[in-house]
Order: C-alpha cells, then sequence, then structure tokens
C-alpha cells in the first residue's frame, strides 16, 4: 500500500454502449464490477475515490468518497479525472476504469516513476490511457483543457510530462480489458478473471 496515492474509479460515464446502464454497477459472477475492481486497487493505494455522475448512495456504501465530475455535461473520464485531482489530499492519483476487473494487482508500483504522469502500454503496443497515475497538481492543467473542449484523455495525458511503461509480463494480454458492451461483459465471465 502506498499512502502518497488516492485511488480513482472513473465510474462517471453514461454506460451508452451497455444501454445506458452504471457500467460499474452490473454484474461479474454475481457482484457489481466496482467491487472487482476495488478488491485489486485497494491494497496498492492509501485512500480511495469514486467518480461517479449516478447512484453515489450506492458507491458509497463502499466506504469510498463518491465524488462527480463539475458538471453534469458528462464530458469523458477527463473530467472524472479532475474531479480527483481536486479531491485527492495525496500528491499523487492512480485513475483506473469501474469496468476493468482484471486490472494488474501491482499497478501503481510498476507506474511509480518520476514523470509527471504515467501511463502503460499493453503487450500490443497501444497505450492505456485511463489507468494513469497523475500528479495532483495536474488539476490547473486539465481544468484549463476542458475548459477549452478538450476531451481527449490520451492527448491531453502525452502533452504533460509524461513516461510509457511498458506492460508486457505474462498474463498481462488481459489485464487492461475492460466491458464496454454486455457482451464483453459476457465474454469476461467466461474467461479467466480473478
Amino acid at each position: 500500500m502506498n499512502r502518497d496515492i488516492t485511488g480513482l474509479i472513473l465510474a462517471g460515464g453514461r454506460g451508452s454502449r451497455m444501454g445506458g446502464v452504471d457500467k460499474g454497477l452490473q454484474l461479474l459472477d454475481g457482484r457489481p464490477l466496482v467491487e472487482h475492481v476495488l478488491a485489486r486497487l485497494r491494497p496498492q493505494v492509501g485512500a480511495l475515490l469514486i467518480n461517479a455522475n449516478r447512484h453515489a448512495d450506492e458507491y458509497g456504501r463502499y466506504g469510498c468518497r463518491v465524488v462527480a465530475d463539475a458538471d453534469a455535461s458528462f464530458a469523458g473520464p477527463l473530467a472524472g479525472m479532475l474531479a480527483g485531482l481536486r479531491a485527492a489530499g495525496t500528491e499523487w492519483l492512480l485513475a483506473v476504469p469501474c469496468d476493468a476487473p482484471l486490472l494488474p494487482p501491482d499497478l501503481a508500483a510498476r507506474l511509480a516513476t518520476e514523470a509527471d504522469v504515467a501511463v502503460p502500454e499493453g503487450p500490443d503496443g497501444r497505450l492505456q490511457p485511463v489507468f494513469c497515475l497523475l500528479r495532483t497538481r495536474l488539476a490547473v492543467e486539465l481544468d484549463r483543457y476542458l475548459s477549452g473542449g478538450g476531451r481527449k484523455v490520451e492527448s491531453w495525458l502525452l502533452a504533460q510530462r509524461h513516461q510509457r511503461i511498458p506492460f508486457d509480463r505474462p498474463g498481462d494480454e488481459a489485464a487492461f480489458f475492460n466491458a464496454n458492451t454486455l457482451a464483453e461483459l459476457r465474454r469476461l465471465e467466461n474467461g479467466p478473471h480473478g
């Protein structure tokens, strides 16, 4: 556990590709996705936040502070990250999506860097920008980007002093799989997970 890092679970989206449901509350093996993510994230960080724009009471039952986006426009993951950066009382924020129950149990340790942003690069060479470690002082920069109409997570992250961290060890292939649709959620149920 690293007390200098606040964990943030991003559960503030519309869930449009899943029919408008709240993705974090969809069941996987009889438990909401957010529970699986919490189980993986909790041992890696000090405080925990959940970014949610709906069902705050349900998310609040997990003993985490629930933070909403600054407005109700569902501006995407960066709006959730900004809410987390503002609410965190630590130097670092580790953001992860609510629909990725296989996230690495050593994500925080592997992303530790001197850069302001650390982003995993999966075994296929693709960046996984919604799984990132950020210095909380970036809140001002992120607010400016969002106020100017910016929405692309990768573009903003790569414009900061960043480092790409390879995640290419055995077992990393499925680490960043996220269930954006009900079909993908069913795939998770039928595949290996823990």
